[in-house]
């Protein structure tokens, strides 16, 4: 087993989060144990799950069998839009612990906002406050919030969220969703963070993985694509969580600690940002997302 080597950033209440993990978004249950067990070997020691994965049970199951001690491993999940409102949260946090095979959860998110009935989503984070409060969880957050919803958030709560995950990768930078972050004290966590949803979905001439400004930064350092992108990220304060299975790209995406992006670099990348999202807006109702019910642990 390796010896973790992974640098940390402190959360706004003093707990610590490495600065990348590994994400299991897509990641089907039977291959998640896998997964999760190559990270971990790797020297990874963040894993980002979810409720509406229907893999958090693989997480747990993962962590146990890896040998290192519960606290060496921070894991991260979230509570799903059919779960929102109070008392509905705090038996989603019992669906997931169970799940999951613990008694504490690191980092317990709001996976999405749920704008057409704000008021569950009030609720359910304070559920999420109460949990922070009994010591249930380490630290809360959301996740793709806005800073338009982050300002109707925010004078709603008691607990600034340490953490707001959004998608974010070269195509798609969310300058001003990062600075609202910023400046209520929130660590911005990138999803698709070296742009695979631009992969998925667009073709492979506009992926990031083939862009001419990153595989000519990537060239100059001896490094992949991969590799660029993430280091974008953790040089400028964000923390990232890139997905995969094979255990050959769960390494790749690990090293990133050995060479450091040149602020023309930094700059270069920056530049690359189309303004388009790949995935759903926050900011419109999502009626779909109320058709996934999560079922008990």
């Amino acid at each position: 087993m390796s010896e973790p080597t992974v640098p940390h950033y402190t959360l706004n209440n003093g707990v610590e989060i490495p600065v990348i993990g590994l994400g299991v978004f897509q990641t089907q249950p039977a291959e998640t144990t896998a997964a999760v067990l190559a990270a971990l070997e790797t020297g990874y020691r963040h894993i980002d799950t979810a409720a509406a994965y229907g893999n958090e049970r693989e997480v747990g199951e993962a962590v146990r069998r890896s040998g290192l001690a519960r606290d060496e491993v921070f894991i991260e999940t979230k509570l799903w839009v059919t779960d929102y409102g109070y008392d509905a949260a705090l038996h989603a946090f019992d669906k997931s612990a169970g799940k999951l095979g613990v008694d504490v959860i690191d980092l317990l998110l709001l996976h999405q906002p749920r704008v057409e009935d704000f008021d569950l989503t009030i609720a359910a984070y304070r559920a999420l406050e109460a949990l922070l409060a009994d010591g249930r969880v380490r630290s809360i957050g959301v996740s793709n919030f806005t800073p338009a919803i982050l300002q109707r958030f925010l004078p709603a709560v008691e607990v600034v969220p340490a953490v707001n995950q959004i998608e974010l990768h070269p195509y798609f930078t969310q300058v001003a969703n990062v600075k609202a972050n910023d400046d209520a004290g929130i660590l911005t966590q990138a999803w698709s963070p070296i742009g695979g949803i631009t992969h998925y979905r667009g073709s492979e001439a506009t992926s990031t993985f083939t862009d001419e400004t990153i595989v000519s930064i990537g060239q100059r350092h001896g490094r992949t694509p991969a590799q660029v992108m993430l280091r974008w990220h953790i040089q400028q304060g964000r923390q990232v969580i890139p997905k995969s299975k094979r255990p050959a790209r769960i390494a790749e995406n690990f090293g990133v600690f050995g060479f450091a992006l040149t602020d023309h670099e930094l700059a270069a990348i920056d530049a690359l940002d189309t303004g388009t999202r790949g995935g759903p807006d926050p900011e419109l109702p999502q009626p779909g997302f109320l058709n996934l019910a999560i079922p008990e642990a």
